[in-house]
């Protein structure tokens, strides 16, 4: 097959997909597949993409397009900072507490939600947890408690439409501490309920593992490295984590990768 009667074969398949049948179309596209090498035909696509680009239809086109769909129309990514010493305090409380809502179709940021919070049982920070976390001080004298801060919480979850029952939305975390131990022990500790939405979360190691095949022992510095990605940001800063959970997620959604729900229902 030449390349110009390949390219009006691929350019059939895409501007006449919607008339033709999804069993030939398939095997149609198959065929083309076969028989014109993988450099060209991936060079066609590109044309095309280009084509739909100019027309406006490009960044959907290729949301919808590199990656299977998610099974949530959004996730929530969150990494609390929270206070700490060696040996380590009790309780710790939550000092930093930020979320991202990421677009499942797309799977790019679309909100943010970023605020420190004023601990009360430990107000003083100590020297390791400054040095660990990069917050100082002066970054949660005066800040709302965690009562306040998980009232503008929920206010920032219904602006953004997350509180509606045909959304379907799920926290993300780093591991099973922020969810399972951190808020439920600190709201417990001060008798403060615990939202819903805060009871159901992707653990990304266990995501993580489920796509690459190992565990990553230094969590986002080893999914860095086996995804080949650049740290974004120093480590323990909360929103800078979350940026990285954000990143790691994008990328094992573009090879392809499905995320579930981790945790097991409370």
């Amino acid at each position: 097959v030449s390349d110009a009667s390949g390219c009006s074969m691929i350019a059939f398949l895409h501007t006449g997909a919607a008339k033709f049948p999804p069993n030939l179309l398939s095997r149609s596209r198959q065929a083309v597949s076969l028989l014109l090498p993988a450099g060209v035909l991936e060079g066609f696509r590109s044309i095309v993409s280009r084509k739909l680009a100019s027309h406006g239809f490009g960044a959907s086109m290729a949301a919808m397009s590199s990656f299977p769909p998610q099974r949530y129309h959004y996730f929530l990514v969150l990494d609390f900072e929270a206070t700490c010493d060696k040996p380590q305090i009790h309780p710790q409380e939550i000092i930093e507490f930020p979320i991202l809502k990421l677009n499942g179709r797309t799977m790019e940021i679309e909100s943010t939600f970023h605020m420190y919070v004023q601990p009360v049982v430990h107000p003083q920070l100590t020297p390791f947890c400054t040095e660990l976390t990069g917050i100082i001080q002066g970054m949660v004298d005066g800040q709302p408690s965690l009562q306040q801060v998980l009232e503008r919480v929920d206010e920032w979850m219904a602006k953004e439409g997350l509180l509606d029952p045909s959304v379907k939305s799920i926290f993300v975390t780093c591991g099973d501490w922020d969810l399972k131990v951190m808020l439920p022990g600190q709201c417990q500790y001060l008798g403060l309920p615990v939202a819903d939405y805060f009871k159901q979360w992707i653990n990304l190691k266990k995501a993580y593992s489920f796509a690459m095949g190992s565990w990553p022992k230094n969590g986002l510095l080893d999914m860095n490295k086996g995804l080949n990605l650049q740290h974004i940001g120093r480590p323990h800063s909360g929103i800078d984590d979350c940026k990285n959970i954000a990143n790691i997620m994008k990328t094992l959604a573009h090879r392809g990768f499905i995320f579930k729900q981790t945790s097991k229902p409370f």
